[in-house]
């Protein structure tokens, strides 16, 4: 037995053990999930960070170089159990390694041009030229990437790419990078804030003070004070519950928080919806399914992309495939009604061990929650809310910083703007550890150049409110319960604000959002206990989902065109004139306004998107 794995396996297979083993170690060594200091009310940290993935620890393992730095990393999990887990295809870079003729300008080129022109061109060059370092660096640090023959790592060509340049680790390319980083930031001594929900970011006359938490173990309420704070928090594709390939902690926390101390929401319209979820649930069925030559199918058993994409076929952009698949439901040819309707992805003619290497997540998914085994039978899909283009309003792509002087963003949370009106499948990895290593150096020259400069009188009386919010609200014994509201939500989205969007349904889902939100300050909660109140914990995420719903909305009322993941039925053209621009909505109090900011253009004139 033992003879027939190789060594690449087990290596492979050590990092695995080994990170796990680390995690587990930690945990059991350290005991509490909440430092001692930071319960007592001593702690003050250069940097906080805000989120465990890919951008949130990349950030703390880059801070935390300079010994002279205090570095923390705040999740509402454990370190290992964020969304990156989840990221399947791989990372972008350019190497040269599998296809020496890949250029960064030929990567930053595909990135605006599958982004519809909506991307600012000097971050997405910036970005070009460092993701392929940034696959070296994770090489470094002992990811485990799929190798060739010669022991270099293998790039394989992702939807709307013209070069192989996604290196992976079969379609766990996110799971190995999360604990590839975590290891390390255990290296580093990184401190971890574990099981502790942000609450609010407290900034007072524009001057940070620090984060307002609940400890969920204990259900205590905690001050943080610290001198900048990067908020790393991920996605909101909760908005849509069921119809999202997202986990169940993604629920715009950073983005809602952000809101609340004045830095705006960029593009909150562009919402990207992934072509291939499960139809049942909509988990995802990863960008390498069809990278490795998957088909997609309508009911008559024809590649329908061939009418809407013919050149590049299943390889198209992920908002042109979706929007694909939603038409051959539309038009009566798929399977199923309603929600349940879907068309198929068939694998039949991968071969099987091509599939068990390199596809393995996929069949096992299939296998659990379809009942089908790929490798016999083509499997149900259907789009389902993947990703967030917009995000935090970062101001500044070298640093990361908001305008907000302390508060810096990262990751999927953020808008930097990379990713425009679509991102390329594999660009969220490079972006989450490119932008992460950024802000991971923005934030402590910042720290270490201004000191703190927050006020412990408002950090206190922050506390003090959300004390009183919990006492008040899970004392309720009637009103709307907490999930009749969240289901509504996800149904005025899908519905309203879904694949294809037109005025009098958006206006209609607007109105619907209101009439939550107003709901929301007096809905029934039905816990008042203190430790682990995960019924609190929902609330909590609820009304964040509300705040990034509306805006939402507003994004894509006031976005009289079509472009990227923002498709009008009422407006189907894209309208360069009118909206090659940003869409910026602040929260003023309670109310909302929309701005726009243009589009930085530097090589790469606006023109028409074919594939």
């Amino acid at each position: 037995m033992a003879e027939q794995i190789s060594r690449r396996t087990f290596i492979k297979a050590g990092v695995a053990v080994g990170a796990a083993v680390a995690a587990g170690t930690y945990f059991e060594w350290q005991g509490n999930n909440i430092p001692a200091a930071v319960q007592k009310g001593t702690a003050l940290y250069d940097v906080l960070i805000i989120g465990s993935g890919g951008a949130g620890m990349r950030a703390a393992l880059e801070a935390a170089k300079d010994k002279n730095i205090k570095v923390a990393i705040m999740t509402k999990l454990i370190p290992t159990r964020s969304a990156t887990t989840m990221a399947q295809g791989g990372m972008n870079g350019c190497t040269g390694v599998t296809d020496s003729k890949d250029t960064p300008e030929s990567h930053a080129f595909d990135t605006v041009k599958g982004g519809d022109y909506l991307c600012d061109q000097d971050a997405v060059e910036y970005f070009a030229e460092n993701a392929g370092k940034i696959i070296y660096e994770m090489d470094y640090y002992g990811y485990p990437y799929h190798r060739q023959e010669d022991g270099s790592f293998h790039q394989r060509k992702m939807g709307g790419s013209s070069h192989a340049r996604a290196a992976y680790y079969a379609d766990e390319s996110g799971l190995a990078t999360v604990h590839t980083l975590f290891e390390q930031c255990l290296e580093q001594n990184v401190e971890m804030i574990s099981e502790c929900q942000m609450l609010e970011i407290v900034v007072k006359d524009e001057k940070l003070s620090g984060v307002i938490a609940v400890d969920m173990r204990s259900g205590n309420i905690v001050s943080v004070p610290a001198k900048t704070v990067i908020v790393a928090t991920g996605g909101y594709g909760r908005a849509y519950w069921i119809r999202t390939t997202n986990p169940y902690s993604s629920t715009g926390d950073g983005i809602a928080a952000c809101l609340n101390i004045g830095v705006p929401f960029k593009d909150p319209e562009m919402v990207q919806f992934h072509p291939t979820g499960l139809a049942i649930n909509g988990v995802l069925l990863s960008e390498s399914s069809r990278s490795e030559g998957a088909y997609l199918l309508n009911k008559n058993g024809e590649r329908f992309m061939k009418k809407y994409a013919p050149d590049k076929m299943e390889l198209a952009t992920r908002d042109i495939v979706a929007r694909s698949i939603e038409t051959e439901i539309s038009e009566g040819r798929g399977i199923g009604e309603g929600l349940n309707a879907a068309v198929y992805l068939d694998f039949r003619h991968i071969p099987k061990e091509i599939i068990k290497e390199r596809l393995g997540q996929v069949y096992d998914l299939s296998l659990r929650f379809e009942g089908v085994d790929i490798t016999e039978k083509p499997v149900p899909i259907r789009c389902s809310c993947h990703y967030s283009m917009g995000g935090i309003d970062v101001i500044d792509y070298k640093t990361c910083a908001t305008k907000v002087p302390g508060v810096f963003a990262a990751g999927e949370c953020s808008c930097v703007s990379i990713h425009g009106a679509n991102r390329l499948g594999a660009n969220s990895l490079s972006e989450v550890l490119m932008f992460g290593k950024t802000a991971g150096i923005g934030a402590p020259a910042y720290a270490k150049k201004v000191g703190y400069v927050g006020d412990k009188e408002a950090l206190n009386a922050a506390l003090a409110k959300w004390n009183k919010t919990f006492e008040e609200v899970t004392a309720r014994t009637s009103g709307p319960r907490v999930v009749e509201l969240r289901d509504k939500m996800a149904a005025s989205m899908w519905f309203k604000a879904g694949v294809y969007r037109e005025e009098n349904q958006l206006q209609e889902g607007l109105k619907e959002i209101d009439d939550l939100i107003k709901e929301y300050k007096i809905c029934y909660v039905g816990d008042a206990s203190r430790n682990y109140n995960t019924a609190f914990m929902n609330y909590i995420e609820l009304g964040n989902l509300l705040l990034v719903s509306k805006a939402i909305i507003m994004g894509a009322i006031a976005r009289k065109e079509s472009r990227g993941g923002h498709s009008r039925k009422d407006f189907p053209k894209r309208d360069d004139k009118n909206f090659l621009k940003h869409t910026i909505i602040s929260k003023v109090g309670d109310e909302f306004k929309t701005e726009y900011r243009d589009v930085v253009i530097t090589k790469f004139k606006p023109a028409e998107r074919t594939y």
